[in-house]
Order: C-alpha cells, then sequence, then structure tokens
C-alpha cells in the first residue's frame, strides 16, 4: 500500500512549530509494517490544499491529512476535501450534538464558529474522536482513501490508534496479526546495536521478523515487527529473537514495551520498601523530574537537591566540614550520597555530580559525571567522561546516574563501560 501523509497549516510550514506529528504518524504506521512513500507539508491556502489533495488522489492509496479540522478561518480542511471529491458541504447532525454535549459538560456555551466542525463533505465517513471537538472523516478522492485527522497531538494519537490503523490494515488487505516487540537502552550507539543484532532476524527464516531502530539520545529503541497467522503464531516467531536481543544487548537493556527506566527504578525501590534522597547538580533538576510524578513516588522518592557550587552541594547533603578542594571525584559523590541518604533517613542514596568543562558550547566540550550510590551497607561509585556539548553532557549525566541506580538495584555491575564515554 502506498500511503502518503499530509500535514496543513501556516506555522508548520514556516516552521514556527515543529511538525513533530509527522513522525508521530509515520512511527505508528511502520510499526504495524505500513510505509510511508511520500511526506507533504502545505500552508493555509485553497489552491495549493487542492493541489496537494488532487496529486496525493492520483498516486497514493491511501492519505492521511493532519490539521485544518479547527473552527477558525485558517481551518479548510473540510471546505477543500469537498471541493476534491466532488461533493457539497453538509451538516452533520450527529457530530453537531456530540460538540454540544461536549462544552455542556464543561458548563460552556457552544460558540457560534464551532458549527463549521460538524460541516462535513456529502460522502464522508465519520471518524470518532472521543476527546476533542475536530471531527475526524474518510472519504475517496481521486483513487486514494483519504483519513483528515486533528493537529492536536493527543486527539491525533487516539484517533490513529483506534480508527485509523485499524482501517489501514484492513484496507492493505492484511490479514495477518501483527506485534511490535519494543527494548530500550542506554549506553550503545545505533550503529554498534545493528552490528551486535546482526542476523537475528534470519533466525524466523520466512521474513516475518523486522528488527528497525529509533535513536533518540540518550536512549535507543530497538524494535522487531513481527507478522503471524495469528497471536500465537507471532508469539512462536518472536520467542527464539526476543531471547537471542536479550542475550546479545545484556545489561544495556534498561527496560521493555511501555516501561521506562523510571518505571523500573521505583518498582524496583519498591520491592524493597525503599526510599531514596538525591543530589545533582548542573542536570537542572533532571533526575528529580524524572522520577517525582511518577504514581507512588511520593512513598519512595523522599528529598532531592537541585545545587550548582561544591559549598552548595555540601550544604545541601548536611555535611558539616568545607568541601575539599581540587577536581571533583567520585568519592566526593559518594560522601554526598551518603550524608544526603542519612540526612533523609532514607534506604539509598543517589549523588550525580558533574563537572563541566570551561569556555563557550561547542562539539567538543564535555564533562566529567561523579556518581555516588550510597545504602546502609556501604557505597558504589561510578565515573565517566561524556564530550558532546553541554545539553548532550546534561542529557548523558542524567540518564547515566538513573542507568547506574537501576543496575545498583538489580544487581548489575554500575561501571560497564558506555559508548558515549571518552577517555
Amino acid at each position: 500500500m502506498r500511503i502518503e501523509i499530509i500535514c496543513t497549516g501556516d506555522e508548520v510550514l514556516t516552521g514556527k512549530i515543529v511538525n513533530s506529528n509527522f513522525s508521530y504518524i509515520s512511527q505508528k504506521l511502520e510499526d504495524v509494517g505500513l510505509t510511508v512513500r511520500w511526506g507533504t507539508t502545505v500552508g493555509d491556502d485553497r489552491d495549493s490544499l487542492l493541489a496537494a489533495f488532487r496529486q496525493a488522489g492520483a498516486r497514493a492509496d491511501a492519505v492521511i491529512v493532519n490539521g485544518g479540522l479547527g473552527p477558525t478561518v485558517d481551518d479548510l480542511s473540510q471546505e477543500i476535501a469537498a471541493r476534491a471529491a466532488g461533493v457539497e458541504l453538509v451538516l452533520n447532525e450527529e457530530w453537531l450534538h456530540r460538540m454540544e454535549a461536549f462544552f455542556q459538560r464543561r458548563s460552556r456555551i457552544m460558540p457560534p464558529n464551532n458549527r463549521k466542525q460538524a460541516m462535513l463533505p456529502a460522502t464522508a465517513e465519520l471518524v470518532d474522536n472521543p476527546i476533542g471537538t475536530a471531527c475526524g472523516f474518510a472519504l475517496d478522492i481521486g483513487k486514494a482513501r483519504f483519513f483528515f485527522t486533528p493537529g492536536v497531538p493527543r486527539e491525533l494519537h487516539r484517533m490513529m490508534a483506534e480508527q485509523v490503523i485499524p482501517r489501514l490494515l484492513a484496507r492493505s488487505g492484511t490479514s495477518t496479526a501483527i506485534h511490535l516487540k519494543r527494548f530500550h537502552s542506554y549506553g550503545l550507539g545505533e550503529s554498534h546495536v545493528d552490528a551486535l543484532l546482526d542476523g537475528v532476524e534470519a533466525l524466523v527464516p520466512d521474513g516475518s521478523v523486522k528488527l528497525g531502530f529509533r535513536a533518540h539520545y540518550p536512549q535507543l529503541e530497538t524494535k522487531l515487527t513481527v507478522r503471524g497467522r495469528d497471536a500465537a503464531d507471532v508469539q512462536v516467531k518472536l520467542a527464539p529473537v526476543q531471547a537471542e536481543v536479550r542475550r546479545r544487548l545484556g545489561n544495556f537493556i534498561l527496560a521493555e514495551d511501555d516501561q521506562t527506566l523510571e518505571g523500573v527504578i521505583l518498582a524496583a525501590l519498591a520491592e524493597r520498601s525503599g526510599t531514596l534522597a538525591l543530589i545533582e547538580t548542573f542536570t537542572a533538576g533532571g533526575i528529580a523530574a524524572r522520577l517525582a510524578h511518577w504514581p507512588g513516588a511520593e512513598k519512595i522518592f523522599v528529598r532531592g537537591a537541585v545545587a550548582r557550587s561544591r559549598p552548595q552541594v555540601w550544604q545541601a547533603a548536611g555535611l558539616a566540614d568545607a568541601p575539599p578542594e581540587g577536581e571533583l571525584t567520585a568519592e566526593m559523590a559518594g560522601m554526598v550520597a551518603a550524608a544526603a541518604r542519612r540526612q533523609a533517613a532514607a534506604s539509598h542514596g543517589l549523588a550525580v555530580l558533574i563537572a563541566v568543562d570551561q569556555g563557550d558550547d561547542r562539539i567538543d566540550l564535555g564533562g566529567s559525571i561523579n556518581i555516588g550510590i550510597a545504602t546502609e551497607a556501604g557505597v558504589v561509585t561510578r565515573r565517566a567522561r561524556i564530550v558532546g556539548g553541554r545539553d548532550w553532557v546534561r542529557l548523558g549525566a542524567i540518564e547515566l546516574g538513573l542507568d547506574c541506580l537501576r543496575r545498583y538495584l538489580l544487581g548489575l555491575p554500575v561501571d560497564e563501560r558506555i559508548d558515549f564515554e571518552k577517555q
């Protein structure tokens, strides 16, 4: 099936907002074995939109249009879709009532211009949007089936999962079951993982397992898309491949599927009725932000401190003595982690202290990351240097600190070298 994505809106075309919806749609289609052939971005211009719809209708089998379903004058998708299909716009009474109820539940009166969102091409099939007022719809233009989706990301995500992808799979004639298995890792670069996993697809000789990657520093997502006759056949094919992926990537796999690094850490602490005290520098509180908002974290994450200078770190940890002079070391991080744990009466203390190179931000600017993990049984430390600019160091330090804590809690080596580490 040849698929095209059309994203609309002047703000997207001019770069005023990042077009994350395109990448989301494309990735979700790729996850179920559907490949996008073309991507088009069009501004809020009637002639340009009409030309784009007609061109896509002539070359694609299915087209996903994103945006232009709002109530304002620059939302043109319904109008131009009707013109391209050669039909009239008509009021969809069902969606009008849905919108009125939407506003009533919020004790609001629906503005008159929202009525525009219930005007659909006469031949359109309504595509449900259960969490917004932008009605999705589908219709044929040329030889292609068009699916019109809202620009609001959370509405788009719901519609893609529940409405659009099932229709596309049915239209593509895909009768097989499809399953996506995901592994989240930290510490190995994409090319390294690609080399490590060379040949894993061949464990299922019929070609029904496809390996893919999505790099989003500092993590890497490794994906296995598996096709089978049914769910049971998929699991039979998946079993040997996922076992081999786990064996080859080993301790670098930090989570699978919908798991997250933060969730794994909090679950491991909860299992032992543990609590955590944290001190971090240069991260802008990034480690605390990754942990504190999770359900149940209020019982585990008992204290976090963000400091920048060494005296402030010592003060935050409750250390009475003056901090030592000289280079920041992993031993100092261990001392701070132990003091923070005692001060907060926590079972675990984590300190991530970073010394960043001086000078303007540049690609060869780096930082020395010193990590201490403390419990009543003792202290474990880790030191690493990461180069790549200030933000690269900051993100790497957050991930490395969390991953070292995960490894410690799971009984894995904390000092296993990562690809991003420099001598």
